[in-house]
């Protein structure tokens, strides 16, 4: 595309390369301890705080330069920066989603036959059920048992820790089973099941029939004081087992899980904890939940929360406080949907128009429309905002490129965007390019990593 050709790696000085590298490896780390949107607040609660961030909940009044953050139920985080103008002239937001698609343990999963035992799953957002066959898995999650304790519970991330698997057939009988099958069925749902054990137990009781079940339930009840009533009280999930890592000789690449969408989770909240100055207006970094599912839920965009936290800050900045003032400020306000973009992968280039596909080691991709065909449940940014978002991007010399998820009959998807702007706040996807998207181990550009964080940072200062 025209303005790619002095983008790219080929302009990067040595200086600039360092930065790029290094920043990607806090990136990494973070990843690692942060697979699921509850374990992401929790740390990034702990950042937020150690950068001077305090919680809202503890202040009557709200001053300029004040830094705030709400957390709710555990699974958003919103950080702000309360800027030089009121509130009410508008707040510039970055939202990312925080969740990202694993198997989610079914409320009864635990079951023997054939003197192996089984957990059952349920798949979280789209995924190709098949990737998921054979990987180490680690599970992670709390479990609150009946007298109120919540037990948080992370097995399989240490080299000392046992994993957990789903197996699968040989290809040796697979032809009357799976190979007739299409490719979204070559594993059903209820054929993603973990193994959890097979010793049997050597107690002397009739009653109990299930002996590796009684094993693996004594081994969780001697661990997290855990009965099997206890899980239906619980959200834990399977995510991929092991640590984000280098790819390519050049190590030029980050693969990880969950990178669709902590990519923008961890750019958009470290560029506002590394703001130096007091924004001119209230500057809102925003991770929410249930993205990919639909958004919905208390803790999903379609909930009112941004709305809930949006006043109470405005009331604690202003004297009198009406929702007049909640219309006005979520009208005049600004926002960057940070959620990833497809890059095209040569191997499959004709899912793409290649003149309007992202690529990798390009920038951040900035989409007008996301959605389906015919522009099926979009946000579709205004010329006016787009063109505000590329004067931003271009004055701060961040390098960016467009791009559409496929081409046009080909699929599609979707975003937060047309959540935000529904409420009136301008909004534009502008998000890095994966590779890989919504596998167990996707690909992004360092290069593409550190142009995104720069350009969140900038957006706040908008």
């Amino acid at each position: 595309m025209f303005y790619k050709k002095e983008n790219g790696w080929k302009g990067v000085v040595e200086a600039e390369k360092k930065n790029i590298f290094e920043f990607s490896e806090g990136y990494k780390k973070f990843l690692d301890i942060g697979k699921t949107e509850r374990e992401f607040v929790s740390r990034g609660v702990e950042l937020a705080e150690f950068f001077g961030f305090k919680n809202a909940a503890n202040f009557k009044e709200l001053k300029t330069g004040d830094k705030v953050y709400y957390n709710n139920r555990g699974k958003n985080l919103v950080l702000a920066i309360i800027g030089k103008k009121n509130i009410t002239e508008g707040i510039n937001y970055v939202v990312s989603h925080i969740d990202s698609p694993r198997l989610d343990l079914k409320q009864n999963p635990l079951y023997e036959e054939m003197e192996l035992s089984y957990m059952r799953t349920h798949y979280y957002g789209g995924i190709k059920k098949y990737h998921w066959a054979t990987l180490p898995l680690a599970m992670h999650g709390i479990v609150v048992l009946e007298n109120g304790k919540k037990v948080e519970i992370v097995i399989g991330e240490k080299e000392s820790d046992p994993v957990f698997n789903i197996p699968d057939l040989l290809p040796h009988l697979w032809g009357k089973t799976q190979a007739e099958r299409k490719a979204p069925e070559v594993l059903m749902g209820e054929e993603l099941q973990i193994i959890v054990g097979t010793i049997p137990a050597t107690i002397e009781n009739k009653e109990i029939k299930d002996l590796v079940k009684y094993t693996v339930m004594k081994k969780l009840n001697e661990d997290y004081g855990i009965v099997e009533e206890d899980f239906i009280s619980a959200e834990l999930q399977l995510v991929p087992a092991g640590k984000s890592r280098d790819v390519g000789l050049d190590r030029s690449i980050v693969g990880a899980y969950g990178q669709d969408d902590r990519i923008c989770g961890y750019t958009s909240l470290k560029a506002i904890l590394d703001l130096k100055d007091i924004p001119e207006k209230t500057a809102v970094c925003f991770l929410a939940d249930k993205e990919e599912t639909g958004s919905n839920g208390s803790t999903g965009l379609q909930s009112d929360y941004i709305e809930y936290f949006t006043s109470d800050m405005i009331s604690k900045n202003n004297e009198k406080y009406s929702d007049l003032d909640l219309r006005q400020c979520l009208w005049n306000s600004k926002a960057m949907s940070s959620d990833v973009n497809v890059a095209a992968d040569p191997i499959f280039k004709s899912v793409h128009e290649m003149q309007n596909a992202a690529e990798l080691n390009y920038g951040i991709v900035v989409t007008k429309y996301t959605g389906s065909r015919g522009k099926s449940g979009t946000n579709d940014a205004d010329a006016e905002y787009v063109a505000e978002i590329r004067t931003l991007l271009n004055r701060e010399n961040i390098r960016w490129q467009t791009g559409m998820l496929g081409k046009v009959d080909e699929g599609g998807g979707g975003t937060v965007a047309m959540f935000l702007a529904q409420k009136g706040i301008r909004t534009i996807d502008v998000g890095p390019a994966l590779l890989s998207m919504h596998a167990p181990f996707e690909l992004a550009s360092k290069f593409d990593i550190y142009e995104t964080y720069k350009a969140y940072k900038a957006f706040y200062n908008l």
